[in-house]
């Protein structure tokens, strides 16, 4: 069958991204993946991706984020790659005769290369700083493939606004003296995601002293390695005169500026800077192409496209820069190209056609990043007035002259007004600090002060409008870039500006998060352009985890059941602009947007349900507190009590057998026929690849992961008391005598013929097997405080004077020091019936729910099924008037999963020493905790038992269930 011939690659590389996502997570699901990759990469992915470090941070990668990384080391390293067409050979190769060939053969897919599509606002950027922190790691430890790491980072932004936005990430963002501090960037404020701890000095240490301004490319001498950051302008030098049209004499003023690189008589003409700076223009290309081996990353890479003129397909110039640069360089030249938008478009009206970049590895769309709660949920706003008076949405002109804006123009701008106003009044009613922005996108720069003069005849005053001018690029000049960039990216701050006018400057780059309004009076109907109007204002306005069930409900509502939101919050709306009708049906259909043709007439209707909820007048009467425990100074934990005689050796299997599976000898390789998959020819590698550098580092993740874990779960910061006082130098010496004398019931060497590698064995349990064992004897060690001369912090719970919840699913009650308290929506009856129950008991004198994203220091310390300590928040506090509940709430189904035991056996534990407090300490009452199954409470509730009889009968048998068992038995 002959190949189709220029027959474009339409949607085909999204078929492939998709084969290639399930073979990926097929493997990852089973294993395959990580047992295939070095062991740089196993540890940042077990990391990145596994618990229970994940249950462990303030925050981690989505699944869109985890399946581009995902994909791109599988293609890299697993499979070594080394064009775009091996991707579809390896992955699909039916694929390659849905497209034309002759463009999959051309010099720029003949590389590792790899497209990752991703939705504006669902943080490319993380991915970007993960998939260089796992090139620059094996470039510097894994002796194996080495040609397929580099430690050479070049960073390729489209413009300014991205240029800066990188150099944010890396470098930090400037303060009012325009130096960066390195602690505000990314990879620092981060650096709990991204970087393990063993690694985390040498990739600080790394990106400070490696990063390299657009105009220090060449010069700047770095240490290990380098991250150059640029603008695409760097590598369009050619196209950028030919476009100025340099006349000849202008060429020979050029040599002559190449000759003579300095004009006599400027001002600081002669400094070394400036001279450096003229020598090295030009040279940054040249400089990169020497570099033997470099990482090419493009972010907003849809800029990357072949110009058609004159049905002649010509490369761009800065294209032909990225081929120079790679050539001599082979599979030690990557590129990664990031873009939510990696298409080219042919034709136009029904024959237009979008052509996806053929190196697409994942494709995180819109509609999935919407339907996840990643970004706003987008609607167009249609006004009837729009759609049946004959008006004129471009701005009236006198031949080439702008005069004034059309009144279709007027009325979008009005209904944005409008809008904004409504978002406004309701929402700093429920957040004072939440300021809902407009942004207005013109058609051009001569309409755009025509914009401003209307807004203010609209009543709107200076402070109220920025506007950012651009030339045809959508560029600014860098003197004027500087006055007004502070402003815009801390925009979300301050109440003011609250308009934003632009022509092309913001379509892409400008991530601030309360863009909420958008007001496209373009008349372009480019699908590209459009994607990136819409992408301004998808990033999340409302992250708090009060907001999650409402704006649960509104996409439910939406985009399930076709109906108008309960609330606007992230809910991003689009005036709507009758040359972009296309465009939105094609949105809709895809389920992307709603469509909503009335204003909320009552405008609580914005908030929905969403009230704030704080002390009662007479809260007092109804406080209760938490008693913490604060150890003395004198009585820090001191490790003469710990030795390797409170450790249990490991028994699941005998040392011989494990060191059956580990080669005596380096690694095995073998040989596999490339087309009928033939394997033969096993054959050895000898590589001094552990020593005792490693092993210490191994100790070291150990400790750091014992006494370390528990310092952050979810959102919470345990800042306020020391929570373990343990010499972690002591504990990594006592881990290696385990390690050597006891674990195994025999002397064992782990440097010795690669008896290492035992430890590391995956499915074995013995890494685990060492945590379990630390974590139980610092956890008994606890016991030991003398709790009658100790120090306790009282933590009231009106220290949390406000709760912000839904009033559909809160109740009004009496013996509890909020106005309202609040149940789930989804499968919370339990809780509202407990609460209503335990309110209107006489045995019951107060009572609190505790919100672990709120009262933070109402926890309790217990070790996870799998050996890990965490923090453990309880449902509820009850008193009566000689007992204090300590209440977990629970579907029976739930009562039995391993880590509610946990969480049951510790609070046991927590409840006996607080009642060894004095009483004033312990509010004068004997401390019990309570694992309440729905059907113990229901069925004696309808029996006529109290509320005190009810806690009292659970405590009882929570106890006696639980007597005489080992605390730590898993």
């Amino acid at each position: 069958m002959p190949t189709p011939i220029n027959t474009g690659t339409r949607d085909v590389p999204l078929k492939f991204a998709r084969v290639l996502t399930e073979k990926v997570n097929y493997e990852w699901e089973n294993g395959d993946f990580l047992a295939k990759v070095s062991p740089v990469t196993q540890n940042l992915l077990t990391y990145w991706f596994t618990e229970p470090f994940t249950d462990n941070r303030n925050f981690n990668f989505h699944e869109g984020q985890k399946q581009a990384i995902l994909n791109t080391i599988y293609l890299h390293e697993v499979l070594e790659v080394s064009s775009v067409i091996e991707m579809y050979e390896r992955i699909s190769p039916e694929l390659i005769h849905e497209m034309d060939i002759t463009l999959l053969m051309k010099e720029k897919y003949n590389i590792p290369k790899y497209a990752i599509k991703m939705a504006t606002g669902t943080g490319k950027t993380w991915v970007m700083h993960a998939l260089l922190i796992w090139q620059y790691l094996n470039a510097k430890f894994e002796i194996k493939k080495t040609e397929r790491y580099s430690k050479n980072f070049l960073l390729v932004a489209p413009g300014l606004i991205v240029y800066n936005r990188l150099l944010d990430a890396y470098l930090g963002k400037e303060n009012e003296s325009g130096e960066r501090v390195f602690e505000t960037s990314d990879i620092y404020r981060f650096r709990e995601l991204f970087i393990p701890p063993s690694y985390r000095d040498i990739i600080l240490g790394f990106v400070q002293s490696s990063v390299v301004k657009k105009e220090e490319i060449g010069s700047k001498v770095t240490g290990d390695g380098l991250i150059a950051i640029t603008n695409w302008h760097l590598l369009m030098e050619k196209e950028e005169n030919e476009e100025k049209g340099y006349t000849p004499l202008e060429d020979v003023r050029n040599i002559a500026n190449e000759l003579l690189p300095i004009s006599p008589g400027t001002t600081a003409g002669h400094s070394l800077e400036a001279l450096d700076n003229n020598y090295f223009r030009g040279k940054e290309i040249d400089f990169l192409a020497r570099l033997s081996n470099l990482v090419v990353i493009n972010d907003e890479a849809h800029h990357i496209h072949e110009n058609k003129s004159y049905g002649e397909i010509m490369e761009v110039e800065w294209q032909k820069s990225l081929n120079r640069i790679a050539e001599n360089k082979g599979k030690n030249f990557i590129q990664i190209d990031f873009s939510a938008t990696p298409y080219d478009v042919t034709g136009s009206g029904r024959n237009r056609t979008k052509h996806y970049f053929p190196h697409i590895v994942v494709d995180f769309d819109l509609k999935t990043a919407i339907w996840k709660g990643l970004v706003k949920t987008i609607v167009i706003d249609k006004r009837k007035e729009i759609a049946t008076l004959p008006l004129d949405f471009k701005a009236i002109r006198d031949g080439k002259e702008v005069i004034e804006l059309s009144e279709g123009q007027r009325l979008m701008i009005r209904a944005g007004l409008q809008k904004l106003k409504i978002l406004e009044e309701q929402f700093t009613k429920i957040r004072p600090d939440k300021h809902p922005k407009m942004l207005i996108i013109c058609e051009d720069t001569k309409v755009a002060p025509l914009v401003v003069n209307f807004l203010k005849k609209e009543g709107l005053s200076e402070n109220d409008i920025l506007q950012i001018d651009s030339n045809k690029k959508g560029e600014v000049p860098q003197k004027e870039w500087d006055k007004i960039k502070q402003k815009l990216f801390n925009i979300d701050k301050y109440e003011k500006p609250k308009i934003i006018v632009s022509v092309l400057m913001l379509r892409e780059g400008f991530d601030v998060n309360n863009i909420c309004v958008i007001v496209p009076l373009r008349s372009s109907e480019a699908p590209i352009l459009l994607e990136q109007i819409v992408g301004r204002g998808l990033r999340l306005m409302w992250r708090e985890k009060d907001f999650e069930e409402a704006k649960l409900e509104n996409r439910r509502r939406l985009l399930v059941e076709k109906k108008e939101p309960i609330n606007y919050l992230d809910i991003l709306s689009i005036i709507e602009h009758p040359k972009f009708m296309e465009f939105y049906n094609e949105l809709m259909r895809e389920g992307i947007v709603a469509e909503v043709k009335n204003s909320p007439k009552n405008r609580g209707h914005v908030l929905g349900d969403i009230i704030k909820v704080g002390l009662k007048n007479n809260y007092q009467k109804y406080e209760l507190f938490w008693p913490i425990i604060i150890q003395e100074q004198e009585e820090v934990l001191r490790f003469e009590k710990l030795s390797i005689n409170d450790l249990q050796p490991f028994k699941l299997f005998p040392l011989e057998k494990l060191k059956q599976y580990v080669p005596e000898d380096g690694e095995v390789f073998y040989s596999e026929e490339l087309t009928v998959k033939t394997r033969f020819g096993d054959y050895k590698v000898s590589k001094n690849i552990f020593n005792a550098n490693g092993y210490n580092e191994l100790l070291a993740r150990i400790v750091d992961t014992v006494t370390n874990a528990i310092c952050r779960i979810g959102k919470r910061k345990i800042k306020e008391f020391p929570l373990m006082q343990i010499n972690q130098v002591e504990l990594a010496k006592i881990i290696d005598k385990y390690i050597r004398y006891k674990l195994f019931s025999q002397e064992f060497d782990p440097l010795k013929d690669n008896n290492w590698r035992i430890l590391l064995l995956h499915n074995n349990g013995v890494l685990e097997h060492i945590l379990r064992e630390i974590s139980k004897v610092i956890f008994s060690m606890q016991k030991n405080v003398d709790v009658i001369e100790a120090i306790v912090e009282k933590r009231n719970f009106s220290e949390v004077k406000e709760l912000t919840m839904r009033e559909n699913f809160s109740l009004k009650l009496t013996k509890t020091i909020y106005e309202r308290l609040s149940y789930p929506s989804n499968k919370g009856g339990f809780e509202k019936e407990f609460m209503l129950f335990i309110d209107r008991d006489s045995s019951v004198e107060t009572f609190i729910k505790i919100y672990e994203h709120k009262h933070t220091f109402a926890h309790i310390l217990y070790i996870r099924n799998n050996g890990i300590l965490s923090l453990y928040f309880p449902d509820f506090l009850v008193k009566t008037k000689k007992n204090m509940y300590v209440v977990e709430t629970k579907a029976d189904k739930d009562i039995t999963v391993p880590n509610v035991k946990q969480k049951q056996l510790a609070a046991l534990e927590w409840v006996k020493k607080i009642n060894k407090l004095r009483p004033e300490l312990r509010m004068e009452c004997k401390w019990k905790y309570v694992l309440l199954g729905e059907n113990t409470f229901y069925g004696l509730k309808d029996n006529g038992a109290s509320a005190e009889e009810i806690l009292e009968y659970a405590a009882n048998y929570t106890d006696k269930q639980l007597t005489n068992k080992n605390l730590f038995e898993f």
